[in-house]
């Protein structure tokens, strides 16, 4: 990671709710999702928040780099309907080594919708494919 990640580095990032974004196709396999009204579903708001803060992360991490989300505390204040815009801003707030820390806020058009804290460790992708490589070997012999 580059010495460029300060704390204060922030960004925005704007998105329209398609209707596939919505709690029914959260897990289209369960039943108890399919029942419920098609607004923002919470997964995919927080998917959006961990997008907001990789564009924070994209300029200040070096070759063959990147980010995984290791922590979330984030509360859904309001339902978006398809078609809204969604507005997240996401604010570095702690360099600890590899780890980054954020504040997180959602907004659509009327309201705040959601707000919290998210925090992304850097990895090098090499190093990280090759335990998930591990992960799975150990799955196969197992059975799994």
């Amino acid at each position: 990671m580059k010495p460029t990640l300060l704390t204060g580095a922030k960004t925005e990032f704007s998105f329209r709710v398609p209707a596939s974004k919505t709690v029914p196709n959260l897990y289209p396999e369960a039943h108890e999702f399919q029942q419920m009204p098609k607004v923002f579903a919470t997964g995919f708001m927080v998917g959006l928040m961990e997008w907001t803060c990789l564009k924070v992360l994209e300029s200040h991490l070096d070759e063959g780099e990147g980010s995984l989300g290791v922590h979330i505390n984030i509360s859904h204040l309001a339902a978006t309907v398809p078609h809204q815009v969604v507005t997240v801003e996401a604010e570095v707030t702690k360099v600890d080594g590899r780890r980054v820390a954020f504040h997180v806020k959602a907004r659509d058009e009327f309201d705040v919708i959601g707000e919290g804290e998210h925090e992304r460790v850097i990895v090098t992708w090499d190093k990280f494919i090759s335990r998930v490589n591990d992960k799975a070997k150990r799955a196969r012999v197992a059975g799994l």
